[in-house]
């Protein structure tokens, strides 16, 4: 009996049907038919149970590739396709969550409805199908992409999963679905300006989503922000109840941890919904605390005045002349409303003298004057910072007599908010500029730009402010609050508007200790009964900040200290003093 199987290599291992070779002419090597028929029936036999077993294994195979690819382009007229249900994608871009763990961005999966239009026999019908399952459609307009001379076109792309269901149950031929992912926004607004959004095919478009696009997508580890999501609602609902009562164009907050950087809440109003396909109006997507540049106005005194004590050229017990007038050689400067007097340092703050701090800034002098601002980080962008939308300062390009007068007052420089808190956080606590963040845990070592001597003189007269002066109604019981307030005309074609203004104020709590640092701004509030026919700071952004900081202040542990009695004031007196 002829052996059946040809000889094997010692120690090699044959699949069914492996070791019979097929010739040109259908010849079988390893055995021979004529010579003994008995085992070419077990052969002929053998030889039909390897070939069903080879029809398994590639049936095993197709059907695999099927499940794996959904649709399969390649399939022929012929061949009956329905859609495939299968939902296996994984996710690609990791989660965004607050400083607490709480998710704010996510993806989803969920799919794309494509089409092989020549594949679709009933286009009318399927049409028909499908707008009803597809309500943001028109049934033209699918019929539009159903009739296109094409072997591929997408008909919907991020469906539910509830209309991925309706479709396949259609059992429309010519359709497939794509598994994809979808970028998901739990809170809407609450974060848009920070978060930015995604577009269509789940690129980062703007915002954090387009700044740390390759991190989000390069591990699947939730990325962690410094924002509390609990203060930033808290803020987003008292800035927006604000706007409403002043009638302000816009408005903008920033909370910062003043002994890190960390950006605790970020809002810009108005804002967008980063779920929507759509892109948002143009003065929606603005994000003004990184990207709004803007004269500062009198806020821009407390680095004038820590400019002063910093230089060794002017003393806490100084006094300046304001009973006129500052007359230059080509302009006079002049107080809102003047007090016509002379004036010590704590007095040019509470009464927010323009006059008193141009002759600052004068005695000081413009060489000192620029190299302190950008040392405070105020001529340079923040490149670091973690979202698209960044604005660079807007720096005079001459820097004479005036220009050093009308910069000591917040005109001829335009900085962001951003630049703002920055700068005024390295002012109240101790002398340490820390780049602004909105990433947990990825602090850089922060510089010294002024001495702790200067920073407690500065919370003192700051204090003083909120006390005494044009920030009383931010003087909020237990909370030890200190700031500065500034309103500034709007530049409208190279001309000042009186009637349009841009109102602030820039605050830090518990001042005998600073731990935050709260910045106020509203677009072109309106005066009204309530605030006398007033627009200035003092009577929209100060008392809108009262009431955050009333407010946020439990939820960030910060302990109402009522019992200030004389002696710890005193002692808290002294640390101010040089």
């Amino acid at each position: 009996m002829a052996k059946l199987w040809a000889k094997k290599e010692k120690n090699k291992f044959y699949l069914p049907g492996e070791e019979i070779k097929v010739n040109r002419n259908f010849a079988f090597s390893g055995f021979d038919l004529e010579k003994d028929p008995l085992s070419a029936c077990k052969n002929r036999m053998l030889l039909a149970v390897s070939a069903f077993i080879l029809v398994y294994f590639i049936i095993m195979v197709r059907t695999l590739g099927i499940c794996i690819s959904g649709f399969s382009p390649t399939e022929s007229a012929e061949e009956k396709e329905l859609p495939q249900l299968k939902i296996e994608n994984p996710i690609t871009r990791a989660d965004v969550t607050d400083r607490n763990g709480t998710i704010i961005a996510t993806s989803l999966p969920t799919a794309n409805l494509f089409a092989h239009p020549r594949k679709v026999k009933d286009k009318e019908k399927a049409a028909e199908k499908l707008s009803e399952y597809i309500p943001d459609m028109l049934y033209e307009e699918i019929l539009e992409l159903l009739e296109k001379n094409s072997n591929f076109v997408y008909i919907k792309r991020n469906l539910s999963l509830a209309q991925r269901y309706q479709i396949y149950a259609l059992g429309i031929q010519g359709l497939g679905f794509e598994d994809v992912e979808k970028r998901v926004y739990p809170q809407k607004n609450l974060f848009s300006h920070i978060l930015g959004k995604t577009n269509i095919d789940n690129i980062g478009i703007s915002g954090l989503e387009k700044q740390l696009d390759g991190r989000l997508t390069s591990s699947d580890v939730p990325l962690q922000l410094t924002i509390d999501s609990g203060v930033q609602d808290t803020i987003r609902q008292k800035l927006a109840a604000a706007v409403k009562k002043f009638h302000a164009e816009g408005a903008s907050a920033i909370l910062m941890d003043v002994n890190n950087g960390e950006i605790i809440a970020m809002i810009s109003l108005p804002d967008f919904d980063p779920n929507l396909s759509s892109l948002p109006d143009e003065r929606s997507q603005f994000n003004f605390p990184t990207k709004g540049l803007y004269e500062p106005g009198s806020v821009f005194k407390i680095f004038n005045t820590a400019l002063g004590l910093e230089s060794g050229k002017i003393k806490l017990s100084d006094r300046f002349d304001a009973t006129k007038p500052l007359k230059l050689k080509y302009n006079t400067i002049k107080d809102y409303r003047g007090e016509n007097r002379w004036l010590d340092l704590q007095e040019i703050l509470i009464y927010s003298s323009n006059i008193g701090s141009a002759q600052i800034a004068l005695k000081v002098g413009k060489d000192q004057q620029k190299e302190f601002l950008r040392k405070m980080g105020l001529f340079d962008p923040l490149d670091s910072f973690e979202v698209t939308e960044k604005a660079a300062p807007s720096l005079p390009r001459r820097w004479g007599e005036a220009t050093t007068a009308t910069v000591s007052y917040g005109y001829g420089v335009s900085v962001t908010p951003l630049h703002i808190i920055s700068a005024f956080s390295a002012v109240v606590n101790g002398g340490v500029y820390h780049q602004p963040t909105l990433l947990k845990n990825h602090h850089e070592e922060g510089r010294r730009v002024i001495s702790a001597k200067t920073s407690a003189a500065m919370r003192k007269l700051l204090r003083g402010v909120v006390t005494k002066g044009s920030g009383r109604r931010a003087n909020v019981p237990g909370y030890e609050v200190a700031g500065k307030t500034g309103t500034a005309n709007k530049l409208v074609n190279g001309k000042y508007i009186d009637k349009k203004v841009m109102t602030s104020f820039v605050a830090t709590f518990p001042v005998s200790k600073p731990r935050y640092a709260l910045f106020l701004m509203m677009d072109e509030p309106k005066p009204s009964k309530e605030t006398f026919g007033f627009a200035t700071s003092g009577w929209n952004t100060v008392p809108t900040a009262g009431e955050i900081i009333t407010a946020i202040a439990p939820q960030l542990n910060v302990k109402a200290n009522y019992d200030l009695n004389e002696k710890r004031a005193q002692l808290i007196e002294a640390s101010y003093s040089r």
